[in-house]
């Protein structure tokens, strides 16, 4: 049980800081902390959330991370769902309490985007399914070999929070203008949940294509490492 309240605690933390900043500071009131401060809030929260918590549960905080791990033979099927549903109420808490603090403010007038992820008319550069499909695939394939890389016995693992914080920065870095950037499914549907508009109706691909990239990056570093403890 201690690993599955970590796992929401993480995820609860992951949403709150990164989709928070976008929410609330992104564009604050004229001059924002913008993209790079974004990635940076959604790269120091996965940061200080696996220093914090990587000893209790591993710090997942993302059911496409639970995937890639269970297919790369680092995490065992059995704790797999409980993982993700875990995720899954972390992203949700979170989202509430976002949603809670901007209907709060006096100026309110609607949600609107809420840091949700997109494609076609709602990508925030008009990116098409298939163009956000194949960013998100290979960004959380890219992130699974990082992860695994950094957290291999072979590698300093004392580091290794600081490498994967820094893989979402730039992942986010690239893939904010697409996407928003998920490559994190239970992210995705925190927000689409209280968006409660068109994101709901987008929110598939940010499931689809994340699980599909982190199989596939789990697979890629079962190969390049077999001996993969």
């Amino acid at each position: 049980m201690k690993k599955y309240i970590a796992e929401f605690i993480g995820t609860f933390w992951l949403v709150l800081g990164g989709c928070g900043t976008a929410v609330f500071a992104a564009t604050f009131p004229e001059t924002g902390v913008g993209f790079l401060g974004v990635a940076l809030a959604f790269g120091l929260t996965v940061l200080t959330g696996a220093y914090a918590l990587g000893h209790i549960s591993g710090g997942h905080f993302n059911p496409a991370v639970s995937v890639g791990l269970w297919v790369g033979g680092r995490f065992s099927g059995k704790d797999l769902i409980p993982y993700i549903i875990a995720q899954v109420l972390g992203g949700i808490a979170a989202a509430g309490i976002l949603d809670y603090v901007l209907s709060g403010q006096a100026t309110f007038a609607g949600l609107g985007g809420f840091a949700s992820n997109g494609y076609g008319s709602h990508s925030p550069g008009g990116y098409s399914l298939g163009a956000c499909a194949v960013t998100e695939i290979v960004l959380t394939a890219v992130f699974l070999i990082v992860i695994m890389g950094s957290t291999h016995k072979n590698a300093n693992s004392k580091f290794a929070g600081i490498a994967i914080g820094l893989a979402l920065t730039l992942i986010h870095l690239i893939s904010i203008p697409i996407t928003n950037t998920s490559v994190n499914p239970a992210r995705s549907l925190a927000v689409a949940v209280f968006q409660g508009d068109w994101a709901l109706g987008q929110v598939w691909l940010f499931w689809v294509a994340p699980i599909i990239g982190g199989a596939i990056g789990g697979i890629i570093y079962k190969v390049l490492a077999p001996n993969n403890d």
